[in-house]
């Protein structure tokens, strides 16, 4: 049996759990964020587990974790902190040729003549979204200029607070209509995915934004294949064994808007036939793997 903690939240936790153990994998939640943790006697043994289910969100917390319980992770540090770069995950999916939103990174701060060349480049109106934070926290949409640049004025007055280290954001053209799918990709391999999809009484309420954290209904679809391989190809250029890909089709385009290295597991209905199978043999590979390989992941 192999002991395997759990940093991501309890909802995944619940999901996770039974299915897990029956496939010899015991599932403990290891909350890093959000309680007090002695350095000098510490609430876990080093040897106490075998491997990590997602680096913390909370990177300074991850590191605290990270030392004290000496594990590898299923998605470590460095592919957690990839994905939460939006800027930088753009720029590598760009550069690979795979289809993504026109964008333009800002990094805070520039000149106010420099962001109005910035709008001016885009067919109004256009989503401004803070390059680092997630589950659409900050993402607002400008219909002209004077909106923009107050939205900038509003981002840069909370990028002077010091303990925000990330100072930038992006600029994105806004898709109309699009419908959202998050699709999931395991180990380079599709394992399901979901439209999201805002109840329509929401929708005449003016909102837009299509995180379930938000009130969007996640719904399990069947995609085509070139979708299921344009995610596949997101998760292999980036390197993350196990990554959320947030795809938006419009009329006449298909485009990667996101990644989320630290997704929740939703219900298993959700997920191809033998996803659990699949996630247990891919646990099971971080924590039995050589000792070298565990420390590079860690």
């Amino acid at each position: 049996m192999i002991d395997l903690a759990v940093a991501n939240d309890q909802e995944t936790f619940q999901r996770m759990r039974d299915p897990l153990e029956e496939r010899g994998v015991r599932v403990h939640h290891v909350p890093a964020s959000e309680r007090v943790v002695s350095l000098t006697d510490p609430p876990w043994e080093p040897d106490e587990y075998d491997g990590g289910f997602v680096y913390p969100g909370r990177l300074m917390e991850g590191g605290v974790a990270d030392a004290l319980l000496e594990i590898p992770w299923l998605n470590d540090h460095e592919t957690v902190l990839t994905s939460r770069n939006k800027a930088e995950v753009l720029a590598r999916l760009e550069r690979a040729d795979l289809p993504v939103p026109d964008s333009t990174y800002v990094s805070n701060d520039v000149s106010e003549a420099t962001l109005v060349e910035v709008f001016e480049r885009f067919e109004p109106p256009v989503v401004v979204k803070p390059n680092s934070t997630t589950r659409g926290v900050g993402v607002a949409k400008a219909h002209d200029l004077d909106s923009f640049l107050g939205l900038c004025d509003y981002l840069s007055l909370v990028h002077d607070y010091r303990a925000t280290g990330d100072r930038s954001f992006l600029v994105q053209e806004y898709l109309p209509d699009a419908t959202d799918y998050r699709v999931m990709v395991l180990e380079g391999e599709y394992v399901g995915a979901v439209e999201r999809r805002l109840p329509d009484d929401a929708v005449a309420d003016g909102q837009w934004k299509h995180n379930v954290h938000r009130g969007a209904e996640a719904t399990g679809v069947e995609l085509p294949s070139r979708y299921r391989e344009l995610a596949e190809s997101v998760a292999d250029v980036l390197e993350i064994p196990f990554v959320g890909v947030d795809l938006l089709e419009t009329d006449d385009r298909l485009v990667v808007n996101e990644t989320n290295a630290r997704p929740t597991i939703d219900e298993a209905t959700k997920y191809e036939d033998g996803f659990y199978d699949r996630l247990a043999e891919a646990i099971r590979a971080v924590a039995d793997g050589p000792r070298s390989d565990r420390d590079a992941l860690s």
